[in-house]
């Protein structure tokens, strides 16, 4: 079911659409009660009181029957209020007084997918999603085809809509959400498909290892990639992958052990794959985090040779700088960083600290006021783990309560 509120505009809009003639039409029979019933209903609906707009525009119809904007209207209250078989009457009521009345083809789709009826729906709201000019129109269509599609088992196609919902509403959180659940379900379905077609696949593996990794079910995830690697031995990226689950259980449980196995895999993942700089990247990472500078510095150059782009390699290279008391080197490290990710809150704090360091107090101001005003913003959803996942770089001690003033 679609979000009431989320519609309430476009059927109020909708309804303006019809009063004046009603009242028209009305007038012309010098009907005073016609006038009454439709002025008070038109009040009603503005005041989002639609089951008195309702009882208004029954006795409206009743004394005019043949004006379809009355029932065109009705339609629109009923939809409203979750009647959508009344709806749907009232709408084919309205077309055969009128067939050139606007919207209603999409009304009509939309409340009979809401009635689960959609074999007769789909039509009706491919048309309004693809052909109306109205905004909100279509994006109400959109959203109903995606429980269309995913209904009558076309999933790939709710998938399609779910982008193109995307691309036409990118910051719209209903639309976030509904699409969200389709790329999840679909998502599911193409899962179990790889899992009753290839159970014992190293893709299948692969698979359940990331599912474990997800669930932090570490042991799990340690034995899946380990089968992978005993079907293919020098399968790339899973060395990687199992020193992504040693790295995560030890910070979790903080056993050198653990760390020690990430080490061991990392660097087994660039025995098979030496172009993996997310290895590499890790292996500084952990050398930077045991004090071992020199040696995190050489390995961070050696990601960005390769990598110049490495977002998280300069900001952790820039930090071994200002670690080694040489913010100059720091400086256009962290400019590059917050120019490929302007979001980056560690990027930006480090560059407010190398620019106090040089003596550029105006870059310090302004690299401050955007460290603020992302660390202050809602804090947004944590990158999600992936092949590609990499340790995030974090903040400085105290740069969250204490940030430095010019």
């Amino acid at each position: 079911m679609l979000n009431m509120r989320s519609i309430l505009g476009w059927l109020l809009a909708f309804c303006c659409l019809f009063p004046v003639s009603i009242l028209a039409q009305a007038a012309s029979q010098s009907d005073n009660e016609s006038e009454r019933y439709a002025s008070q209903g038109q009040q009603a609906m503005e005041a989002g009181q639609f089951g008195e707009a309702r009882t208004d525009f029954e006795q409206l119809a009743k004394l005019n029957p043949e004006i379809a904007e009355v029932h065109a209207t009705l339609a629109v209250i009923c939809f409203k209020l979750h009647d959508y078989g009344e709806a749907v009457t009232e709408i084919r009521t309205a077309q055969k007084l009128k067939p050139s009345l606007p919207k209603l083809d999409s009304l009509l789709g939309l409340s009979l997918s809401e009635m689960d009826r959609f074999t007769e729906a789909l039509p009706l709201i491919e048309k309004g999603f693809k052909h109306t000019q109205d905004a909100e129109v279509r994006r109400m269509c959109g959203l109903q085809l995606l429980r269309a599609y995913t209904q009558v088992g076309r999933d790939s196609d709710a998938v399609e809509v779910a982008l193109q919902l995307n691309r036409l509403y990118p910051d719209d959180p209903e639309v976030l959400y509904y699409t969200g659940r389709i790329y999840g379900n679909f998502a599911y379905i193409v899962m179990e498909k790889l899992h009753d077609k290839a159970p014992n696949s190293v893709w299948m593996l692969e698979a359940q290892g990331e599912a474990n990794e997800s669930e932090k079910n570490y042991d799990g995830a340690i034995a899946a990639f380990n089968h992978v690697l005993e079907l293919d031995p020098n399968r790339p990226g899973v060395h990687y992958r199992l020193g992504r689950v040693y790295l995560a259980r030890f910070r979790d449980g903080q056993k050198e052990a653990d760390r020690d196995a990430a080490v061991r895999e990392f660097n087994a993942e660039l025995t098979v794959d030496p172009s993996n700089g997310n290895s590499a990247y890790e292996l500084a990472n952990l050398d930077a985090d045991r004090g071992n500078f020199d040696a995190a510095r050489k390995e961070y150059q050696q990601v960005l040779e390769r990598f110049p782009d490495f977002e998280e390699a300069l900001v952790g290279l820039a930090g071994i700088d200002l670690q080694n008391q040489a913010p100059q080197q720091a400086v256009p490290l962290l400019e590059h960083a917050t120019r490929l990710r302007p979001d980056d809150e560690v990027a930006w704090y480090r560059l407010a600290r190398a620019d106090r360091a040089a003596g550029n107090k105006e870059g310090q101001v302004k690299a401050l006021a955007a460290f603020r005003r992302i660390h202050s913003a809602t804090p947004a959803a944590p990158r999600p783990a992936g092949t590609d996942a990499v340790t995030q770089q974090k903040l400085d001690a105290g740069a969250a309560s204490e940030p430095e003033q010019p």
